[in-house]
């Protein structure tokens, strides 16, 4: 489907307000177009069919802050936990001293990845790390473009399933934006068993690419997905 005849809907106190991307026009530009809001920016509801909808959500309010190592007993605590785990099992059993070790270089910025926290309403609802794939040249070898933004995420466990997820990605995405206007992809590569993980970055306008396996640091191998975001035509 060409540019020119993606739709888009913004759903905004109940009401479907309905546009159209015009040619070379971002489905993010043409949302705020089309709902002209001055109360919130419209955020992703779904972008994964070919209508591409939005929300203007009033009431919660999502950002996302450097973290800090303070912020490590809720990492913590949030590793540990069943709904995370199982997906960052190759690091090894969760440790305040382990997190302290891998993490603190990346807080105090010593390291070519970044760490970051989401916040719903001021509380912290997981985390987010970042870097440029070509800073890490055995990665950047498996990567479609390895001049991408990397990154990897992970939700608390009792924020899960309330339709967060694309929003949490897609904060960081504009965050982004700012921080590296010269690149052109994001990247998210999630194990391929990781269903939910998928779905989160189709909502939020990743498309799902080439299937191909990953040593992890403990030497076992897992078969991943990757998932390209194309700044320009979601973001602008």
């Amino acid at each position: 489907m060409s540019d020119e005849a993606v739709r888009v809907v913004v759903h905004d106190r109940g009401r479907d307000l309905s546009g159209v991307v015009r040619p070379g026009e971002a489905w993010a530009v043409a949302a705020r177009r089309t709902c002209a809001s001055v109360h919130a920016e419209p955020v992703p509801r779904d972008l994964s069919g070919e209508v591409k909808e939005f929300d203007v959500d009033h009431d919660e309010r999502l950002t996302v802050r450097a973290m800090t190592r303070g912020d490590l007993a809720d990492v913590l605590r949030w590793r540990r936990s069943e709904h995370v785990r199982r997906w960052w099992a190759a690091e090894g059993e969760p440790t305040a001293d382990g997190l302290g070790a891998r993490y603190g270089p990346r807080i105090d910025g010593m390291s070519p990845t970044r760490m970051w926290v989401a916040e719903v309403n001021g509380r912290s609802v997981g985390f987010l790390q970042d870097y440029r794939i070509a800073d890490y040249p055995d990665y950047a070898l498996l990567a479609p473009d390895p001049e991408a933004i990397g990154v990897d995420y992970a939700l608390a466990e009792e924020w899960s399933g309330r339709g967060l997820g694309a929003r949490v990605l897609w904060t960081w995405m504009v965050r982004t934006r700012h921080r590296f206007p010269e690149a052109t992809t994001y990247f998210a590569a999630p194990d391929h068993r990781n269903v939910a993980s998928l779905r989160m970055l189709a909502k939020a306008g990743f498309t799902s690419g080439l299937w191909f396996d990953e040593v992890q640091e403990d030497g076992s191998v897992d078969t991943v997905v990757g998932c390209s975001l194309d700044v320009a035509r979601v973001l602008g």
